[in-house]
């Protein structure tokens, strides 16, 4: 088996509804990965945390997105999450719950439940009370998850995260990162086919020759 000799970072938030579009193609392609190539997450944080309720023109701007995705790949969405909630411009409590359930080893778990819960069930993952829910769905020791989640170093994990969102120049979610020593190469990410990511980082570890 081979060592890892070079990182592809996935950057997303879990709740960038582009980084649901993307969420089939985006398994297809780490699956595929050859083995030299490390996969690893890393949290973009879209919005800051915030009490005050999403504008209206933000509502109808997330909306549009979601009807943009909708028609043009098919991701699925509940609109029903529109009129059943109050929305807040806030995905920092939703990152810093993935970063808990990280701890009991269920980090792609939780990102994969507050998708859905989001996208699909109409729930607000703004809510601590929900991504508890949530935890507890997935079996997730209740009292370890809400000691972790409120911790120092669940933040300072978040905050090594945003910086490193920012050495890798990201500024838009999802998006692939493919480091190498000294390199740092954007690969274009393909919500319809995972081979056209796949074959830009095999076509740069083949110029490097690191296979």
């Amino acid at each position: 088996m081979p060592s890892c000799s070079a990182t592809l970072y996935y950057i997303h938030d879990p709740m960038c509804s582009w980084c649901w579009a993307y969420r089939p193609s985006m398994l297809l392609l780490r699956k595929n990965l050859p083995d030299e190539i490390q996969w690893h997450n890393v949290l973009g944080g879209l919005a800051p945390d915030s009490d005050q309720p999403m504008p209206e023109q933000t509502r109808l701007m997330v909306q549009n997105h979601w009807r943009k995705i909708e028609s043009t790949l098919g991701t699925k969405f509940n609109f029903d999450f529109w009129t059943k909630n109050q929305p807040r411009r806030d995905t920092y409590k939703a990152c810093r719950a993935v970063i808990a359930a990280s701890r009991q080893h269920a980090e792609e778990s939780m990102i994969e439940s507050i998708q859905k819960a989001y996208y699909l069930r109409a729930m607000n993952p703004s809510e601590p009370l929900i991504l508890v829910a949530l935890a507890d769905e997935l079996g997730l020791d209740h009292d370890l998850l809400m000691e972790d989640f409120g911790s120092a170093q669940t933040e300072a994990e978040l905050a090594r995260q945003l910086l490193l969102r920012d050495r890798l120049g990201v500024r838009s979610f999802p998006s692939l990162v493919l480091e190498h020593q000294s390199a740092v190469i954007r690969i274009m990410h393909d919500y319809q086919d995972y081979r056209t990511s796949l074959a830009q980082v095999k076509s740069y570890l083949s110029q490097s020759d690191i296979t």
